[in-house]
């Protein structure tokens, strides 16, 4: 009877494996549909502005995970794309830093291109209302390799209900033969100390990226949990842009500004149920994260 327990949990192993692998490749095919529309309709838009709404607009290709391509055969109005693609983008609920690279159709030489971060900058996007050559140029993304997630209590349940009817019925069938009580597991539910961070009403648990606040409990992303973990170790102090930029995204290499600004607005609605905590922009140094007593 314990090869046959050992080939329940084996089973019930290998089939959630198969489903959360499954569930990841369907989020990757997700945001690769999410852009290839996103960047149909940007060439749309660009071709329109330039009086062309007859044109066939060619496949949208994709070199790899963060990697996309379309073809404009003749020169659009370069000024008019930083803004059309982030609405595009958008429009398709996309928020991860990008990089812009217009390829020379011919020679695969940059001729034009833009960081996400350039749309803020007070000088604007660089070469824009310059003169450009007319031809076929390849309008190219490049996103920021997302973290993974953890996999999320709501999403998995199923799978963790079917991997666990296989194990229990194989533990069944184990414990009978041998007429005797296994003594239950208690769960570790409590969070180590070194792992707890407390803060107003709210407490994060960085070993499982998990947000208590109130009665509700969110799981957050890697980068999300590091981020309020750099706040949550930080209170009441005023933290310089570039140093959050350091702590929290030193390890992709290649750091993007706004990316501060769009997980500090996560971080504030996810806080937002408690009335003690509070981050704050600092106008032109960075933000803090208040708690009130």
């Amino acid at each position: 009877m314990n090869v046959i327990f050992r080939r329940f949990v084996l089973l019930a192993g290998f089939c959630t494996g198969l489903s959360v692998t499954a569930m990841a490749n369907s989020d990757a095919v997700r945001f690769s549909e999410n852009v290839n529309l996103a960047l149909r309709r940007t060439a749309d838009v660009l071709l329109r502005a330039n009086g062309d709404s007859l044109s066939v607009i060619p496949p949208v290709k994709q070199s790899d995970a963060n990697t996309f391509s379309v073809q404009m055969d003749r020169m659009f109005d370069y000024d008019k794309l930083p803004e059309t693609l982030q609405r595009s983008l958008a429009s398709y609920h996309i928020d991860r830093p990008y990089s812009v690279a217009v390829l020379d159709c011919e020679t695969g030489e940059v001729k034009l291109g833009y960081q996400f971060f350039d749309l803020n900058q007070p000088d604007g996007i660089p070469c824009k209302g310059r003169s450009r050559d007319e031809g076929c140029y390849t309008v190219q993304i490049r996103f920021t390799p997302e973290a993974p997630k953890p996999k999320s209590a709501g999403n998995t349940w199923l799978l963790v209900s079917f991997g666990g009817t296989l194990a229990g019925l194989g533990f069944i069938a184990w414990n009978r033969a041998r007429h005797k009580k296994v003594p239950e597991t208690k769960p570790q539910d409590v969070p180590a100390p070194h792992s707890r961070l407390t803060f107003g009403n709210s407490w994060l648990d960085t070993a499982n990226q998990t947000l208590y606040n109130g009665e509700s409990i969110q799981t957050l992303t890697f980068r999300e949990a590091k981020l309020l973990a750099v706040f949550a170790r930080n209170i009441n102090q005023v933290l310089e842009r570039d140093a959050i930029l350091k702590s929290v995204w030193e390890d992709e290499g290649v750091t993007v500004g706004r990316s501060v600004d769009v997980f500090v607005s996560r971080l504030r609605k996810m806080l937002s149920a408690d009335p003690q905590v509070k981050i704050s922009a600092i106008h032109g140094v960075g933000y803090k994260m208040e708690v009130y007593s």
